[in-house]
């Protein structure tokens, strides 16, 4: 026997789905007439914008106010830009500037690109603060480690979104800034007391409260004293004693995405988790990106089986398809984008990364350097998206070398009586990288790029430490300026 229809529905209006490829299959659209809350959108959805303004029509032609989302933060998470890297720096860069007017308008203009193709919500901005210089997943994500900055940048962020008619939605709440491993991978352990969170983690949510935004998403980490066991999705303490009675937020509650390790080792799978994460006080689940028409309706049933065998209250799963309404709601009538004057990346993101740029040292006598990148991986967060100097070198020879292996004296042959400029990204954590540095800088003149998390690592021997904060495209441009090496 099928579903109940009207429970069904309710379920699905909790479910926040992913499809494969540019073009929206039939089984995503029709979910979304049948009640879909909505689909994310990822790298393998977009090809160009005018593709992504077609596949969201699609999505629209199932019900006028289905949820198009995406994680686009500008930096080194990026979908629209996945291709090439963003144009625009990210949220450690413009914590670095400094300027909460320029964070704003970088939002902005990133929401009115995302609205002028039809996404309606931003899964972004990334609000924690990043205390933990080895954390593997936030990082350049964050607009720095003290907690009255980020919390100052993250409401202009936000702020900047929604006055392009784009919903918010700040992450990952409580905090993830002190984790240090990536809950893609496993449940990481944030052993703070509560005063701590509140001095240090929550600062940055209160401020997106009170600038309005209209979501917050939930982190799969551990903090012991308030969660238990199990992950902040699952704890009713976090999302409901802390989120909504302590700090007033009155939006949507999203989570992440379910199918991170975070989630499904603590729940037992993506639709044990679902019904947790709905009975803890979210109202928005969001599945992940490898989603297909039967793990909707898997889950749909799971929770549809909570109603009946008393895990889940209706009211509950009620409550929170009627706040993903609401904010379903807010996205069809907020501010029309064609409004704003557009500024192009050009004019702002390029200015703001190359104000981000550090130095440190002396960068005389590079001007004809071996340019040698340095292979880093990509955590699940960022994607396989370009980085580097390359597509900004002007006749500059560049190499690419994994840190681990590499042979210092054959790289000496290689660049000759030139300079050697590193380019890598937490380079201080890759193998072999910090041992690379010094061997080469024994013998030339080297100047390091870091485009991570630059940390409290100097490398002893360079004679210049040059900081980008971050990989984005527009980063790269700006450290190949600073180098005097773009074309």
């Amino acid at each position: 026997m099928g579903l109940d229809p009207g429970l069904r529905r309710l379920a699905l209006g909790t479910l926040l789905a992913a499809y494969p490829g540019p073009v929206p299959p039939d089984w995503a659209v029709e979910l979304v007439a049948d009640g879909l809350a909505g689909h994310t959108l990822f790298g393998g959805n977009v090809d160009t914008p005018a593709q992504v303004a077609a596949s969201t029509a699609a999505l629209r032609a199932g019900r006028p106010d289905v949820l198009v989302a995406i994680d686009e933060e500008g930096g080194d998470v990026t979908r629209l830009a996945h291709a090439t890297g963003s144009p625009y720096p990210g949220n450690a860069a413009l914590g670095v500037v400094g300027d909460v007017a320029l964070t704003r308008r970088v939002y902005r203009a990133i929401g009115t690109e995302l609205a002028a193709v039809g996404i309606t919500v931003d899964l972004a901005p990334t609000v924690d603060v990043n205390s933990a210089d080895d954390n593997p997943v936030i990082g350049t994500r964050s607009f720095g480690a003290d907690p009255v900055r980020v919390a100052a940048h993250s409401a202009a962020a936000a702020a900047g979104l929604q006055s392009a008619g784009v919903a918010a939605c700040a992450k990952h709440f409580p905090g993830h800034g002190a984790a240090i491993t990536d809950s893609h991978h496993e449940l990481p352990t944030v052993d703070a007391a509560p005063g701590v969170l509140r001095e240090r983690d929550l600062p940055p949510f209160a401020a997106v409260i009170a600038a309005g935004a209209r979501a917050v998403m939930t982190a799969h980490i551990r903090v012991p004293a308030l969660t238990g066991d199990g992950p902040a999705t699952f704890s009713r303490a976090v999302l409901v004693d802390l989120l909504r009675a302590e700090y007033g937020f009155t939006g949507a509650v999203i989570t992440d995405a379910l199918e991170m390790k975070g989630a499904t080792l603590a729940a037992g799978g993506i639709a044990p988790g679902a019904v947790r994460a709905l009975a803890a006080g979210a109202d928005l689940l969001c599945i992940g990106a490898r989603v297909h028409a039967e793990l909707v309706e898997r889950v749909a049933a799971e929770i549809v089986a909570a109603l009946h065998d008393g895990r889940l209250a209706r009211e509950r799963v009620e409550q929170a398809a009627g706040r993903v309404a609401e904010l379903a709601a807010w996205t069809r009538t907020a501010a029309d984008p064609a409004a704003w004057t557009r500024t192009t990346p050009a004019d702002l993101g390029y200015a703001a990364a190359r104000r981000a740029v550090r130095v440190e040292g002396v960068l005389a006598g590079f001007d004809h350097p071996l340019v040698v990148q340095l292979h880093a991986t990509s955590t699940m967060a960022e994607g396989r998206v370009p980085w580097g100097l390359g597509p900004h070198l002007d006749g500059v020879e560049q190499i690419r070398v994994a840190a681990l292996g590499a042979d210092p004296a054959a790289l000496r042959r290689h660049a000759g009586a030139r300079p050697i400029v590193l380019v890598g990204r937490r380079l201080h954590r890759l193998p072999g990288g910090p041992e690379l540095v010094d061997a080469l800088a024994a013998t030339h003149p080297v100047a390091v790029v870091e485009m991570g998390w630059p940390g409290s690592w100097r490398p002893t021997g360079a004679r210049a430490f040059v900081t980008t904060h971050g990989a984005s495209h527009a980063n790269g441009r700006a450290a190949a300026e600073t180098l005097g090496l773009a074309g």
